[in-house]
């Protein structure tokens, strides 16, 4: 997958880091509550991004720690990173949602079922603008954040409202039916 290809380029197109650190780095700044990411596939991709020659791992000791392997970009990663942020930029933007599914069955539930479904949603997302807004209110005033950091994080903020509003109309005309 492209888009984890990117995301582990890009963390150490800034710095060299081990596959712990950038499974850390990667919980630490939410990234998988807006691009699909696991722990797994972290590490996973660490391996076949070396064995495709754009990134290389030297073993590290620090201390009585054990040792690790800590990855930095090749001449090649470089060239794949741009290579994949070009290519992904131009990609049609495409926005998936789980529940989508849901709602495009809405009609075979039992009316009272339908409010059940459209109630879990609508508190859902309630659960992540509440999230969204104390990230927001919690890293705004870091200097540590970077600027684009903070603008995907006010992105899904601002999705996360337009959601809210649209399934609370959808709710109201199930209701009104």
């Amino acid at each position: 997958m492209a888009t984890i290809d990117l995301i582990v380029l890009g963390i150490l197109k800034k710095e060299s880091l081990s596959a712990y650190d950038i499974q850390k780095l990667v919980e630490y700044r939410n990234i998988s509550k807006w691009v699909k990411i696991s722990t797994p596939s972290i590490y996973k991709k660490v391996i076949q991004l070396e064995e495709k020659g754009y990134i290389e791992s030297d073993i590290v000791k620090e201390g009585k720690m054990a040792e690790k392997a800590v990855y930095s970009l090749t001449g090649d990663g470089e060239i794949e990173f741009e290579k994949l942020m070009i290519g992904i930029s131009s990609q049609p933007i495409n926005i998936f949602l789980d529940f989508n599914a849901v709602i495009v069955n809405l009609t075979s539930l039992t009316p009272e079922n339908q409010k059940s479904c459209l109630t879990n949603i609508e508190d859902n997302v309630k659960i992540l603008k509440s999230y969204m807004e104390e990230n927001i209110s919690m890293k705004e005033n870091m200097p540590e954040i970077p600027e684009t950091g903070m603008a995907v994080l006010q992105q899904q903020f601002i999705l996360a409202q337009a959601i809210e509003t649209w399934i609370a109309s959808l709710k109201e005309g199930f209701e009104n039916h």
